[in-house]
């Protein structure tokens, strides 16, 4: 399994998984029954307590797997010991951010009610940043070609973009890959690599091939307020212009870009142009997160096979689709055929909309 981020060195050398209060991620009891609970514990050096990282995305105890529990996706589905078996509830990435992620619910490995009491059990939850979130892990065994660990190399992200602003940097952007650890890092290798070339072809469409950083019709600019929000325009009437790689604009969209990230936008949506990480960002939140005028995110357009033509739909459907654009809709496509070509992977089906 090729992984999203660099794995984290352990602090102890036995492979133990540290969290909340120090404590260990423990298989209660030592049992090596399927189904047996995996919990917070004090670190007593056991071998419930000494995880292995082969490098195939399995964390392994006492010969078998953590898992999710029915291969559940909703906050608080448990996690638990069970044979190895290939499935997407035993694929764990840990991010340089020490979050442990199973990649096909999107959540976060996470101490149930932030507990610290021995015996509180390990649950998956919406990645928030939380220290009951946060995790020391063991090394992996394995490990790909590229250093960043993204599907798209540093070599092929500058054979996309030749003439791209350097704003856009390719560090920029592995920086921000934390805020949603399941894009590009969701199913198949296939599949991985068709929703970074998705997501990289429609901001090249944006942006003029990652050239532009804020809209370029400045006239425009005052239109993007809607002062009927409680919250009203704090950083200027005409402070919400579309910036980064989805063109982000309007109030309420900084808004909630900046709550979902942690990021105060509201207050200075300036960010979004000046600093990478964070323009990239906000472009993954709206993949992630938002359908747009769409029925479905981008992100899971891609990884449930709704087909490229789903993502222009979410992104711009209301003025491109049903043959409300057909030229700008090709240019979508054309971009997208290239960039997977770049990549060495095949497009698939239902690339218009």
């Amino acid at each position: 399994m090729t992984t999203l981020f660099s794995v984290m060195p352990a602090h102890a050398a036995d492979g133990r998984i540290t969290g909340l209060a120090g404590k260990c991620v423990d298989v209660a009891g030592a049992n090596t029954a399927n189904g047996t609970a995996i919990q917070l514990y004090d670190c007593n050096g056991t071998a419930a307590q000494t995880w292995s990282n082969p490098g195939d995305g399995t964390l392994r105890a006492l010969g078998k797997c953590l898992d999710v529990t029915s291969a559940g996706t909703a906050d608080g589905t448990t996690v638990q010991l069970y044979d190895c078996n290939g499935s997407a509830a035993q694929q764990w990435v840990v991010s340089s951010a020490n979050d442990i992620v199973n990649p096909q619910a999107n959540k976060c490995l996470d101490v149930s009610g932030n507990n610290s009491a021995n015996g509180t059990r390990l649950q998956i939850w919406t990645c928030g940043g939380g220290a009951n979130q946060k995790w020391s892990a063991p090394a992996s065994g394995g490990g790909g070609t590229n250093p960043s660990g993204f599907v798209v190399s540093e070599a092929q992200f500058n054979q996309i973009f030749p003439g791209r602003n350097s704003f856009y940097s390719y560090s920029g952007l592995t920086a921000a890959l934390s805020a949603y650890p399941g894009f590009a890092n969701t199913g198949s290798d296939t599949t991985k690599k068709q929703e970074a070339a998705a997501f990289l072809a429609n901001v090249s469409h944006e942006t003029g091939g990652l050239v532009y950083v804020v809209e370029q019709n400045t006239a425009n600019y005052p239109h993007y307020c809607d002062a009927g929000q409680p919250y009203g325009c704090p950083a200027g009437q005409a402070a919400y212009y579309g910036r980064g790689p989805i063109q982000l604009s309007w109030n309420f969209n900084y808004k909630a870009a900046g709550d979902a990230l942690g990021i105060d936008l509201l207050n200075n949506p300036w960010l979004v142009q000046n600093d990478s990480a964070v323009a990239w960002k906000t472009g993954l939140w709206y993949w992630n997160t938002q359908t747009g005028p769409g029925t479905m995110t981008p992100h899971n357009a891609m990884v449930n096979g709704a087909g490229f033509g789903q993502t222009i739909r979410s992104i711009n459907g209301s003025l491109e689709c049903d043959g409300r654009n057909p030229a700008q809709v090709q240019s979508r496509v054309d971009a997208y055929n290239r960039i997977t070509s770049v990549l060495g992977v095949t497009p698939g089906s239902n690339l218009y909309c």
